[in-house]
C-alpha cells in the first residue's frame, strides 16, 4: 500500500485526446476502523497493550506478549516516509492500517513448522518432483541441474533422476531415454543437490533413481553417491525396513528411493532363461499406463538371487516396486516391510473407482507415488486432489512450467512453514475399532464454515505500468474465488468489478461450506475485466485453508509461475464457524 502518493494518470485516447484520472488515497475500511475504535475507547492512539489484545481477540494471536506488540510498533514507525527518532509506543489509526496490511507482520499463514515430524515418512505429504532435470516439455527439451536447483530453492523435497548408459556404456547420464532430451551428467545433478538441498528446509530430500543401467554401473553409481553426499548420505543397517523413520530423525540428510538392481533366479538360469538388464527395458512412460518400476517388491525375500550391484543395493532406503498382476494385489499390505509403490494418475483414477480403500489402507504404512501420465509431453500436470485424499503421500509433478494444478502444488506445500512435509490429516493415518480405513467415497457432513471477506486491494501501480492492463484508462479488477478439495467442497465465487481504479475496494463477504476442511485449498486469483478480449491476470494465491489464520490479514499475490509479486496484495478477512 502507498497511501501517501498522490497526483494523477494520463491516457491518451486515439492518440488527441488525454484522460486524467487522480490517483486516490487508499482509505482504511469501515472494518479496521472499528476494530480500532473499539479498543482505543476515546483515545487517537492504540497503545502496545491494546494492540496485544487486538492480536490474542480478534486475530487469535493468543501467544502474543506486550514485548511483541512493542517490536511490531516499532517495525511499522521505522518504515514511515518521515520516521521520528523518539521511539513511540502507539499506532495512529493510519499506522495501524499500514501493520494489517503489510504481509510479512500480518501474514495469512503460519511461517513456521508446527506440526509433528517425528512420525514415519509415510504419514506425510511429501512435495515431490517428476523428471526433476528436464528444462521444459518431456521430448526435446535440454536436461540440466538447474530445474533441481530451482525446485529445492521453492521447498521440493523429492527429486526424481532417470540414469541411462551413455553410448560407449561407461558412464551414466541422466536424461528422458529413448526422446531428443539432451543428457546432463549425474555428478553435477548430485552435487547440486548437496549444495541446494537444505537451503529452504532441513527436512530429508530423497532422490527417486529410475535407472536402466548394468550392474557395472549401478556399481559406479553407488560410489559416486557415497562419495558425494559423504555423512549427508542415509540408509539403513537391514535391507527392509519394517517402519520409515521420521522427517525429523533425517534432518539434513539425504536418502535414495529406487528398485532394488534386478535379480537372477537360479531356476532361471538352470533353464536356460535370460532376464534383460535394466537397460534393455523399454521406456513405459509413453508407451503404457504401467510404470517403469513393474519389478516385484518381494525382492527383500528371495534367498538364491544373484543380485546385480550389492553396493548400490546397499544406498536404498525406500525400497521401490510393485507385484505383476492385478492391481489390487499390487496394493497388498506385507506386515513385515514397507516400500513404495508408483502409480500413474490413470492408474489411481482406476484405483481410486474400484479399490478405493484399500488404496487409503497401503498408505497408512506404504508410500504411493502418483506420476503424470505419458502423453504430457508438454509437461503439464493433473489434479493433485485424487491423490491427497487417498494418501498418496508423493504426487509427483512437472515443476518447470505453470498452470493452475501447479499452483494447487504450490499452495499445498505453503503449510508447515513451507518445509515440503505437510502431516496428513488423521483419518488418512487411522484405522476404525473393526480395522475399517476412511472410505472417500462416502459423503460427510459439513464439518466447518469458512467465511471469507475481500476488503480492497492494492500494490497494481507499483508493479505494473498505468498502461498494463487498458490503454485508455485504469484496470476494472474484480477477485475470484476457489475452494478447491474433495468434490463435496469445490466451490467458486466472484466479486463486482470496481471499475477504473488501481486500488480497488470491494467489500464482499462469501461463505464456504467444508466436509473436509484438512483437504480443502483457498485459491484466489485476480482478473482485469476485459470487454473484447479475454480478461487479463492481475495476481493470483493459494493457502491452505486449515492453515489460515483468523482475522484480517494481508494477502500478498504471485504470478502465474507461483513467484511473488513485490507490492499486490489484498486486504481480506477470514473467520471460521
Amino acid at each position: 500500500m502507498d497511501s501517501q502518493d498522490h497526483g494523477s494518470y494520463n491516457y491518451k485516447m486515439f492518440n488527441f485526446f488525454n484522460r486524467k484520472f487522480k490517483i486516490k488515497e487508499v482509505e482504511p475500511p469501515a472494518d479496521v476502523k472499528a476494530a480500532f475504535a473499539e479498543y482505543v475507547g476515546d483515545g487517537s492512539e492504540m497503545s502496545a497493550d491494546q494492540l496485544r489484545c487486538f492480536l490474542v481477540e480478534k486475530q487469535g494471536e493468543v501467544d502474543c506478549t506486550v514485548s511483541d506488540a512493542e517490536r511490531i510498533i516499532e517495525r511499522i514507525v521505522q518504515r514511515k516516509p518521515h520516521a521520528i527518532t523518539d521511539a513511540p509506543h502507539a499506532l495512529k489509526i493510519d499506522d495501524f492500517f499500514q501493520f494489517l496490511f503489510h504481509d510479512d507482520l500480518n501474514g495469512p499463514i503460519t511461517e513456521q513448522v508446527h506440526q509433528d515430524m517425528t512420525a514415519p515418512l509415510s504419514h506425510y505429504f511429501i512435495y515431490t518432483g517428476h523428471n526433476s532435470y528436464l528444462t521444459g516439455n518431456q521430448l526435446s527439451s535440454d536436461c540440466s541441474e538447474v530445474p533441481i536447483i530451482k525446485a529445492l530453492q521453492r521447498g521440493v523435497r523429492v527429486i526424481e533422476l532417470d540414469l541411462w548408459p551413455s553410448s560407449n556404456k561407461d558412464e551414466s547420464l541422466v536424461l528422458h531415454g529413448r526422446t531428443l532430451t539432451s543428457p546432463v551428467s549425474l555428478l553435477k545433478c548430485l552435487e547440486s543437490i548437496k549444495e541446494y538441498g537444505f537451503v529452504s528446509s532441513p527436512y530429508p530430500v530423497i532422490i527417486t533413481l529410475e535407472d536402466h543401467l548394468t550392474p557395472d554401473l549401478q556399481a559406479k553409481v553407488a560410489e559416486m553417491v557415497t562419495q558425494t553426499f559423504g555423512d549427508m548420505l542415509y540408509y539403513p543397517e537391514s535391507d527392509c525396513l519394517t517402519e520409515f523413520p521420521s522427517p525429523e530423525s533425517l534432518k539434513n540428510r539425504i536418502i535414495i528411493s529406487t528398485k532394488p538392481p534386478k535379480e537372477y533366479l537360479d531356476e532361471e538360469e538352470a533353464s536356460g532363461m535370460e532376464t534383460p538388464d535394466n537397460s534393455a527395458e523399454p521406456e513405459t512412460d509413453y508407451r503404457s499406463d504401467s510404470n517403469q518400476e513393474d519389478e516385484d517388491f518381494a525382492a527383500c525375500d528371495r534367498k538364491s538371487a544373484r543380485i546385480g550391484s550389492p553396493e548400490y543395493k546397499r544406498l536404498i532406503t525406500i525400497h521401490a516396486g510393485k507385484p505383476k498382476g492385478t492391481l489390487k494385489n499390487s496394493l497388498q499390505v506385507a506386515p513385515n516391510k514397507v516400500r513404495r509403490l508408483s502409480l500413474s494418475e490413470q492408474e489411481l483414477e482406476k484405483a481410486a473407482a474400484s479399490h478405493g480403500t484399500h488404496v487409503v489402507r497401503f498408505t497408512l504404512k506404504n508410500i504411493l507415488r502418483v506420476y503424470p501420465k505419458g502423453t504430457r509431453f508438454n509437461s503439464s500436470n493433473y489434479n493433485p486432489i485424487i491423490g491427497w485424499m487417498h494418501g498418496a503421500q508423493m504426487v509427483a509433478f512437472n515443476m518447470q512450467g505453470y498452470g493452475k494444478y501447479l499452483l494447487l502444488m504450490h499452495g499445498m506445500f505453503r503449510a508447515n512453514g513451507g518445509c515440503g512435509y505437510v502431516r496428513k490429516p488423521d483419518f488418512l493415518l487411522q484405522k476404525g475399532p473393526v480395522s475399517e480405513v476412511y472410505d472417500p467415497e462416502k459423503t460427510i457432513p459439513v464439518q466447518r464454515r469458512l467465511k471469507v471477506k475481500i476488503y480492497l486491494g492494492d500494490g497494481w501501480r507499483l508493479d505494473f505500468s498505468h498502461t498494463h492492463f487498458d490503454t485508455y484508462s485504469p484496470p476494472d479488477f474484480y477477485v475470484k474465488i476457489f475452494i478447491v478439495g474433495v468434490p463435496a467442497d469445490n466451490d467458486k465465487r466472484k466479486t463486482k468489478i470496481i471499475e477504473d481504479d488501481l486500488s480497488p475496494v470491494w467489500n464482499e463477504e462469501f461463505t464456504f461450506p467444508l466436509t473436509i476442511p484438512e483437504l480443502a485449498l483457498l485459491r484466489i486469483e485476480v482478473r482485469e475485466y476485459d470487454k473484447h478480449e479475454k480478461d487479463d491476470f492481475g495476481g493470483q494465491t493459494c493457502l491452505p485453508v486449515t492453515e489460515l489464520k483468523p482475522g484480517m490479514r494481508s494477502v500478498p499475490l504471485y504470478d502465474k509461475k507461483g513467484e511473488k509479486l513485490k507490492n499486490v496484495r489484498l486486504l481480506m478477512r477470514f473467520q471460521f464457524e
